[in-house]
């Protein structure tokens, strides 16, 4: 199974807040660090603020944060969130369906229980999980120091 562009960019997102949760992170510091462009960071933010899972502020000591703890933002349900209803292949999009075998294809019905068993595994992965004791990722995603 393949992720979006989109969901890529909103697990790191988290990542990175999660690895600051006694700071206000900026878009900035997340777009160089993590190697995403502000223009696609800007989206994906305004997106998980809409889903409560960041909590933004506005300004020039502005930035953003975690809505709730690490511990209770499940991966799977962020999967679900930003993926939305992006059709796994294109027999399980109604509109753009062109494929003859869809009636009678048993590949459909086992690509929906795939997907199913991927996202229930990933809703016993929290956020926390991810970035807890896992220093090696910490040291990654350390601000980029700036040099005057």
């Amino acid at each position: 199974m393949r992720i979006t562009k989109r969901t890529n960019i909103a697990v790191r997102l988290l990542m990175y807040c999660a690895a600051h949760p006694n700071r206000l992170v900026t878009k900035a510091e997340i777009a160089e660090v993590c190697n995403i462009s502000e223009n696609h960071l800007a989206q994906v933010i305004n997106q998980l603020s809409q889903l409560n899972y960041l909590s933004t502020q506005r300004g020039r000591n502005g930035g953003m944060s975690l809505a709730r703890p690490a511990s209770q933002i499940r991966i799977g349900a962020v999967f679900r969130h930003v993926e939305g209803a992006l059709p796994i292949a294109e027999c399980f999009a109604d509109a753009d369906n062109t494929c003859p075998l869809t009636d009678a294809c048993r590949l459909r019905l086992a690509l929906q229980d795939a997907a199913e068993v991927f996202y229930a595994s990933l809703d016993e992965v929290s956020l926390d999980a991810l970035v807890c004791d896992n220093d090696p990722l910490l040291k990654l995603l350390q601000p980029v120091a700036c040099i005057r």
